[in-house]
C-alpha cells in the first residue's frame, strides 16, 4: 500500500498553489506546521526526513505532510492536499476536494471506499480560519493550548494515467466546537493520541467505529488569536502569518 508513499516521487513545487486565489477561503482551507522536526518526531513517534521544513501558510494543492500506516508500522511522507480519487477523468478536480464532510463520508463515491482502506493523517500545529467583521474577514489562527502538534483525520487515494501519477488526501471537517462556532460553521477533525490509533488501525473497516471519532474536538483544549491578513495570500509564507496582532 505504500509503494509511492514517498517523498521523492509526491514532492510538489509549493510556489504553485493551483487555483487558489488571495480571495478564495474555504473550510478547512489553510493550516500550518512550525514544529520542529524533533518535536514531531516525539509527537507521533516515527522518524522524519532530512528535508522537512517548517511552513506557516500551506494552501490547496500543495505536499502536506502525512501519516499512514502499511498494518505493521507507520510511515511519514508529502500528498498532495486536494484529493484526486482513483476514477477521476481530470486531476484538477482535486481543487475541489479538499475537504470531506464527516457526516456523509460514508455515502459519497468519493470517500466511501477510502474511509474503509485509505486513511491518514495530517499533520499540523495551527489552521486559520476568517471571521466576518463589518466589510472585511478577519483572518485567524487556531492551535491546542500548548501550541504542539495536532493531526487531522483524512483519507487518501492514488490516480494514475499514462504519463502521471498523483498521491493525494483530503482533510475531513465536522461541526464546529464552542470556540470555532463564532468563527465558522466547520472545523478539521482533530485526533488525539489514541483516536490516532484506531484511525490507523487497518483492520478496522466498520464505519460506525470510524465514525465515531468524526467529532469536534474540546473547546477547552484550543485558543484562537488574530493574525494579519498577510495569510489572506499563500504566496506569503513567514513568521509574520502566525504572530498574534494582541
Amino acid at each position: 500500500m505504500c509503494s509511492l508513499f514517498n517523498v521523492k516521487k509526491i514532492q510538489l513545487n509549493t510556489s504553485k498553489v493551483g487555483n487558489t486565489g488571495d480571495e478564495v477561503i474555504i473550510m478547512c482551507g489553510r493550516f500550518t506546521l512550525t514544529a520542529s522536526k524533533e518535536a514531531i518526531q516525539e509527537s507521533l513517534q516515527l522518524e522524519l526526513f532530512d528535508d522537512y521544513r517548517p511552513r506557516y501558510n500551506i494552501a490547496p494543492s500543495q505536499p502536506v505532510l502525512s501519516v499512514i500506516s502499511d498494518g505493521d508500522k507507520r510511515r511519514a511522507g508529502y500528498l498532495r492536499w486536494g484529493l484526486v480519487p482513483v476514477w477521476a477523468k481530470d486531476p484538477k478536480i482535486g481543487y475541489k476536494m479538499i475537504n470531506a464532510r464527516g457526516e456523509t463520508i460514508d455515502e459519497k463515491p468519493a470517500f466511501k471506499r477510502l474511509l474503509q482502506r485509505r486513511r491518514c493523517l495530517v499533520v499540523a500545529d495551527g489552521f486559520y480560519e476568517w471571521l466576518k467583521k463589518d466589510d472585511k474577514k478577519q483572518p485567524y489562527r487556531i492551535t491546542i493550548n500548548d501550541g504542539g502538534v495536532m493531526t487531522f483525520a483524512g483519507l487518501w487515494d492514488r490516480w494514475k494515467s499514462d504519463d502521471e501519477e498523483i498521491v493525494s488526501c483530503t482533510i475531513i471537517t465536522t461541526k464546529p466546537n464552542e470556540l470555532m462556532s463564532d468563527i465558522h460553521d466547520r472545523m478539521p477533525v482533530i485526533l488525539g493520541e489514541e483516536e490516532r490509533k484506531v484511525w490507523l488501525d487497518t483492520s478496522i473497516e466498520d464505519k460506525h467505529i470510524l465514525k465515531d471519532l468524526i467529532k469536534p474536538y474540546a473547546a477547552k483544549e484550543m485558543r484562537a488569536y488574530e493574525v494579519s491578513e498577510l495569510v489572506n495570500s499563500p504566496r506569503n509564507e513567514s513568521k509574520e502569518c502566525i504572530k498574534s496582532l494582541a
